[in-house]
């Protein structure tokens, strides 16, 4: 019988990094349909947040670690459908690229092929085999491994991506209010920034059977900007005026490298918005854009029927706070 032919109700789907940015959307968004879910992370306790999202008994938060695939296997025993949304942006301890994004997303396969279930995997913009960036590669392969195990899953790849609690446009805001300059690596990168509202919108229509498996879908907002363009979007939002300091690709490098000492020295303890790395330093090198074939060829939001939601529609929502009289700021936006 096809997923199709099932009420949602009848089937659990296991949501590895359920209580992540994306992950809390994403079930919100699963929930709403009627979906039992299991939501795997490695600290089940820090979950209790998703609980209001769906009925009583709907939501399930269990302990699963990407690295061992015993606890994988064991939180994907019973599900129709997996969606593996775990990813890092740093590496810290023995959460490295390798371990989480390539062997986990590995692990997370096959667990799910064995089972028998679908698999919707979210990989990101960028992932490329060839790059000198460790995250774009390990996403890359974490690709590859998810095609191997199960020809037929369904793979997003979306921009940076922003919401209400996102790390993006809330990191420079703080970065803002704090201070008079601000040093920026890859100006003239451009992005393509997507509404995590939508991605989970596409998430859950893939969990529905309404995405055809076997492909790679590129998710990116209606704009492209500059990495400067949207900086100087921030400071508008919040009021603020600020000196924008175009970095070289070499001045950068070098910046990463003494914060990563730093935060090493500091044992982790400085603060998250004044942390890059040199593999984010890497990153910056290319552009983060929807592909013209992806386009081409329906692989995006709009070939999936989602009209992508502008970030001037909702960021203002949330970016207020950073503002110096918060709410109260009067001051027009626009």
């Amino acid at each position: 019988m096809s997923a199709g032919a099932l009420s949602p109700s009848s089937q659990l789907v296991t949501v590895f990094g359920g209580s992540g940015f994306i992950g809390r959307h994403v079930v919100r968004a699963l929930a709403k349909r009627g979906y039992r879910i299991r939501v795997a992370v490695r600290r089940p306790d820090l979950a209790g947040h998703l609980q209001p999202l769906g009925r009583v008994g709907q939501i399930h938060a269990v302990q699963a670690n990407l690295r061992y695939k015993t606890s994988v296997e064991q939180a994907v025993a019973g599900a129709a459908i997996v969606v593996n949304l775990v990813g890092i942006l740093q590496e810290t301890g023995r959460q490295t690229f390798e371990a989480v994004q390539a062997f986990g997303a590995r692990a997370v396969a096959q667990a799910a092929a064995a089972a028998g279930a679908r698999l919707v995997h979210v990989s990101a913009l960028g992932a490329d085999d060839a790059s000198d960036s460790a995250y774009a590669r390990t996403k890359a392969e974490a690709e590859k491994a998810v095609f191997a195990a199960l020809p037929q899953a369904v793979v997003f790849r979306p921009s940076i991506v922003f919401g209400p609690e996102d790390q993006f446009y809330n990191r420079f805001a703080a970065l803002a209010r704090m201070m008079p300059v601000l040093p920026l690596a890859g100006a003239d990168t451009k992005f393509q920034p997507v509404f995590v509202g939508d991605v989970a919108e596409a998430i859950a229509r893939a969990v529905d059977g309404a995405v055809a498996g076997g492909r790679i879908y590129e998710l990116g907002g209606p704009e492209v900007r500059t990495l400067r363009g949207l900086v100087e979007y921030v400071l508008k939002v919040t009021h603020r005026k600020r000196l924008i300091l175009p970095l070289p690709f070499g001045a950068a490098h070098l910046q990463a490298t003494v914060v990563e000492f730093l935060d090493k020295l500091t044992l982790g303890l400085m603060p998250d918005e004044f942390v890059i790395t040199r593999d984010q330093v890497k990153l910056l090198r290319r552009d983060n854009v929807v592909s013209e074939a992806a386009v081409r060829e329906g692989r995006t939001l709009e070939g999936l029927g989602i009209t992508p939601n502008a970030d001037e529609a909702i960021v203002p929502s949330y970016l207020w706070r950073f503002r110096k009289a918060g709410q109260f700021d009067t001051a027009r936006t626009i």
